[in-house]
């Protein structure tokens, strides 16, 4: 049991210092304030999801913090603190369908559900931005539909897919590893 959460943490400390190391040097990114998209930015709490609930959380947490440290802006930030709402839903699914192997049209429907959460919390937020009028004047003048319900939420959810994708293909090596199969859902 111990070693057990040695490990765990280990993995989580390995996942948290990627998750802030993409995001600081990432050469693939995109930013349109309020919205940002960097390629593999949620690819550590994916594979956190695919451990368990407690490292899928510590992760979002310390990933929010190296977007923090990278300098992002406020709203950027904040937005990247909600990624704890949908990987603590993501990963308690994963572990209570742990004896259950999905197919691989079930595992798109789960990255398509989970990308939905995480997009409508970071519009929330991003929605108290615009509203309170704390976001930029060219982001204002394109109007609430096209620059949060679209750029921001429908963002999300294409940036979520392709990093869940990203992460599933790095995790499936990961979980035939000795040392580590017994740590990983069998997805």
């Amino acid at each position: 049991m111990k070693n057990e959460r040695i490990i765990k943490l280990t993995m989580s400390g390995l996942l948290i210092a990627i998750g802030i190391i993409i995001p600081i040097f990432s050469p693939i990114k995109i930013l349109i304030p309020p919205a940002s998209y960097t390629l593999a930015s949620h690819v550590a709490i994916f594979i956190a999801m695919f451990i368990s609930p407690a490292v899928a959380v510590s992760v979002a947490v310390g990933t929010t913090f190296g977007f923090l440290m990278g300098g992002f802006p406020i709203e950027i930030v904040l937005r990247a603190a909600t990624h704890v709402i949908f990987a603590f839903l993501g990963a308690l699914y994963l572990h209570r369908m742990i004896n259950e192997k999905p197919s691989p049209f079930g595992l798109r429907i789960f990255s398509f559900v989970i990308a939905i959460i995480h997009a409508a919390a970071e519009v929330i937020v991003i929605s108290f931005f615009y509203f309170g009028g704390n976001l930029s004047t060219a982001f204002v003048e394109r109007g609430y539909f096209m620059s949060v319900i679209m750029l921001v939420g429908f963002g999300t959810i294409v940036h979520s897919m392709i990093d869940f994708e990203i992460a599933y293909i790095i995790s499936r090596p990961l979980k035939k590893q000795r040392t580590l199969a017994e740590y990983f859902v069998k997805c």
